[in-house]
């Protein structure tokens, strides 16, 4: 029996405009690779379809933009964006050690 492949990735909202609200968080991919799962949620590609988006929400049509993350964390299209980038807790850890490179100091 094969697993899924997951990956940490950059998972912004952009059908409310350019800085919509972003985290990091691990997608699940399908067998094919075409659409990706996060949150209980199916996304589909968009093919060049999307204005900045690359994703859509086969369920609402929501657009998103969904990559890999950056190691300089600047993760967001248009950087001047305040907004902050959530990380979930299960990848966290994760995501401190392995894509940015930094330790994660222990409470």
């Amino acid at each position: 029996m094969s697993t899924s492949k997951t990956r940490i990735m950059y998972i912004e909202y952009k059908s409310d405009g350019l800085n919509g609200p972003a985290r990091i968080g691990r997608v699940t991919f399908s067998k094919s690779g075409l659409s990706l799962y996060y949150a209980g949620r199916r996304f589909g590609r968009l093919s060049g379809q999307g204005f900045k988006a690359n994703y859509f929400d086969e369920e609402t049509g929501d657009h998103f933009w969904i990559s890999g993350p950056r190691k300089d964390g600047r993760d967001r299209l248009y950087d001047q964006s305040t907004r902050p980038v959530e990380i979930d807790a299960d990848v966290a850890e994760e995501y401190w050690r392995e894509v940015r490179n930094m330790a994660v100091a222990r409470g």
